[in-house]
């Protein structure tokens, strides 16, 4: 659900262990490199992360941590569980890129218009001092409307009883319809989850079905992305996975959060993939398999005052030098990244499971997993 362009995560300081995948041939001072940011993220407070680098035919995948605090039994002795290097995960705000993607193909068939207001096609939902915002606005943030995360329980202990609460997409973007605008729609920049559970709801109003069946028949299923799914309120993270922690205040002892109602953060972070399914997905994608060339130029177009944000990626530049386009997403217990290089030859995956939320930007936690980003795409 949180966005944190400038820094970006990965794992805890506990067993620490590095696999190369079947048919990997990691290049040894850039795995090195690599392993020494995740454990780094490890020790700055992580639970366990994985890493996939891919160059081009050429894999790497890294992990550090633990796949679990306890190994799975309470008061158990024996070691954790290593991080699955092929398990699924919570992707967070990487699911904005999937429902931007949906939106854009729409616009593709000519079924809206990337300038058409939203009342358009949701008449009612934002009241009229909102009139002005757009498509674009809602997948670009450039539309003014607050978060409506501050206005429901995601955390301390008032998460925790709401965890397996239902929550509406239309009742979400109510909480804060009323609230005044951060600026003049499209005047400038300002990251909100509200704009993409809007996003959701203009899915379903012009095509008559949840963003969730949308997501999976025009981009899961094509892709054959068998680790992604887009849940609406089951609560369980499917197959082998890390499990992630939230703590309710900073004393508190950290609870499992692997199962919550993902309808708190819908078409804004409720989706679940693997490192494998987020590189074919982002692979096609900016290689125009599932966009038209217009399309896929209007998604890639971004500008310095949004801070490098297009329609629903965002593009960046690391200290070597390299560009980079991608998504990163936060959601209770999990932290991803996903980014490539705009020509494909070097593409990174990464998963942490973290012990609090939200990550801020301050955090030793945050600084390593730039680190850590680095590390990948310039090691």
């Amino acid at each position: 659900m949180r966005h944190l362009l400038a820094v970006l995560a990965v794992v805890t300081a506990l067993t620490v262990t590095a696999a190369a995948g079947p048919g990997s041939r990691p290049e040894p001072r850039a795995g090195r490199a690599l392993q020494a940011a995740l454990d780094r993220v490890v020790a700055d407070g992580a639970v366990g992360a994985t890493a996939t680098v891919r160059e081009g035919r050429r894999t790497m995948r890294l992990r550090a941590g633990a796949a679990t605090l306890d190994g799975g039994q309470p008061g158990s002795a024996r070691a954790p569980a290593p991080v699955p290097l092929r398990g699924r995960f919570r992707i967070g705000s990487v699911t904005k890129t999937f429902v931007a993607t949906v939106l854009l193909q729409l616009a593709a068939e000519g079924r809206l218009g990337l300038d058409d207001p939203v009342r358009r096609h949701l008449p009612g939902l934002l009241p009229p001092d909102k009139d002005a915002v757009t498509v674009r606005m809602l997948l670009h943030h450039s539309s003014g409307l607050p978060s409506y995360v501050s206005a429901i329980p995601a955390e301390g202990a008032a998460f925790l009883r709401n965890r397996y609460r239902h929550y509406d997409a239309r009742d979400l973007v109510a909480r804060v319809a009323d609230a005044p605008l951060l600026f003049p729609p499209g005047s400038r920049w300002s990251y909100s989850d509200t704009n993409y559970i809007v996003a959701g709801l203009l899915v379903t109003a012009v095509t008559g079905r949840t963003w969730n069946a949308e997501v999976t028949d025009r981009i899961v299923r094509p892709l054959g992305l068998r680790a992604t799914s887009a849940p609406e309120d089951d609560p369980r993270l499917p197959g082998p996975h890390a499990h992630g922690y939230f703590r309710a205040s900073p004393d508190a002892a950290p609870v499992d959060i692997s199962e919550l109602n993902p309808s708190l953060a819908g078409a804004a972070g409720a989706m679940i993939s693997s490192a494998d399914d987020l590189d074919r997905f982002l692979t096609a994608l900016v290689g125009g398999r599932l966009l038209p060339p217009a399309q896929t130029a209007e998604l890639l177009r971004s500008d310095a005052a949004a801070q490098g944000y297009g329609l629903g990626i965002h593009r960046f530049r690391t200290s070597c030098g390299i560009d980079a386009l991608g998504h990163n997403g936060e959601i209770h217990g999990y932290f991803t990244l996903a980014v490539t290089t705009p020509d494909r030859t070097r593409r990174v995956v990464a998963s942490v499971t973290t012990r609090a939320f939200p990550l801020a930007a301050g955090q030793p936690l945050a600084a390593s997993l730039g680190s850590m980003l680095e590390a990948a795409l310039c090691g």
